[in-house]
């Protein structure tokens, strides 16, 4: 078994209307997190993505318009923010194992000028029992959550205001943000709910774009550009009766932990770490609860106390454990967080520029909000 690292992080441009089809958008941000690495297309020889709804395009295609010459690993997931961290743990075990010496992970989508998750276009299995008393966008699903989760928790509408306030903050020093407009407290509570308790400033924001990841040996990564991000871990876990619906939450037993709540022990394990180790993190934000779920089922802090944990200034870049630091999908843009998993990459490399955070040798990524997804923590060469 090969030590892992990803090497090469890509995107294209992150808008609301591309004018691109989505595997141009697939093929830029491949080619570009290869040449970050140091390498070439001819040395990729495994493409790794996933998909929502046939949204994307195969990861065969994008190793054709990559002129890679040949393919030793390849893999298409069905699935959607559950996905980033594990798509690349499975690029991982690849190349651990030598099934695959070099591979791109990629995602690409035209999230705001094609079929938009926050809107009714995006169905599912149950949308014909769902859509007729008004349960049809997927920001509403959530927003049930959300919502037992203040109420079980004693938190409430300044608890997400702290996460929202905080990545807008980080999303300022980032030119590729969709949303960098300042926001304060007052411009926050002045704005319309959209789905009770969220409000717009509380919603991902919906892009079209692609983002991509090189997943390399580390013995080779040592010989790259850029400082290796070590896969030290990573972690999948789903509670039971997932995959039925896009609606799954409803048949979850506890509204105040998401999955992050269940592989905590063993993704901390395997990287032989605990909570206190962390230096930063990077935390699946489809909404703002999740934020404030990832914090407590990680073990950052106790249940019920991720708002109180926001407020203080923890997860600014100068506080204890910054968090999101790209302004996350609510203010760069929701690419299902494989952008999420690039930013944990250039934060461990020292590239993060203006939102480069201190301390960076060892930081935690989630992918997903609900009652399943995927975590990793990567580490700098030690």
């Amino acid at each position: 078994m090969r030590d892992v690292a990803v090497s090469g992080v890509g995107y294209s441009a992150f808008s609301k209307a591309s004018g691109r089809t989505v595997l141009d958008l697939a093929t830029e941000a491949a080619r570009a997190a290869t040449l970050d690495a140091g390498l070439r297309p001819v040395d990729v020889d495994g493409v790794v993505s996933f998909s929502v709804l046939n949204d994307s395009v195969s990861s065969e295609a994008v190793a054709t318009t990559l002129a890679v010459p040949g393919l030793r690993f390849v893999m298409d997931f069905q699935q959607g923010g559950q996905s980033p961290c594990f798509m690349v743990q499975q690029a991982a075990m690849a190349v651990a194992q030598g099934y695959a010496e070099n591979v791109v992970v990629f995602r690409a989508l035209n999230g705001r000028s094609g079929v938009r998750v926050g809107s009714t276009a995006f169905g599912s299995g149950a949308a014909q029992y769902r859509y007729p008393i008004g349960y049809s966008a997927y920001l509403m699903y959530i927003a049930m959550w959300a919502r037992r989760y203040l109420h079980e928790t004693g938190g409430d509408e300044r608890d997400l205001a702290a996460v929202a306030l905080a990545q807008r903050v980080y999303a300022q020093a980032n030119d590729r943000a969709i949303q960098r407009r300042p926001l304060d407290l007052p411009g926050y509570l002045d704005s319309p709910m959209i789905a009770e308790p969220f409000r717009a400033a509380d919603c991902t924001s919906e892009v079209d774009g692609a983002c991509a990841v090189l997943v390399t040996s580390l013995d080779r990564a040592r010989d790259l550009p850029h400082p290796p991000a070590v896969v030290a871990s990573a972690a999948y876990r789903a509670d039971a009766r997932p995959g039925l619906d896009i609606g799954d939450q409803l048949l979850h037993d506890d509204y105040t932990r998401n999955f992050t709540h269940g592989l905590r022990d063993e993704l901390y394990g395997r990287a032989g770490i605990s909570a206190t180790d962390v230096d930063f993190a990077e935390i699946y934000d489809c909404f703002t609860s999740v934020v404030l779920m990832g914090l407590e089922g990680l073990g950052f802090c106790d249940r019920g106390e991720a708002g109180a944990f926001v407020r203080s200034g923890a997860t600014a870049r100068d506080g204890t454990l910054p968090v999101n630091t790209h302004g996350g999908l609510l203010a760069e843009g929701y690419l299902h967080g494989m952008n999420t998993v690039a930013e944990a990459v250039l934060q461990i490399q020292g590239r993060g520029g203006d939102r480069q955070v201190p301390r960076h040798e060892v930081g935690v990524v989630t992918s997903g909000a609900l009652t399943d997804g995927s975590a990793l923590v990567l580490t700098a060469d030690r």
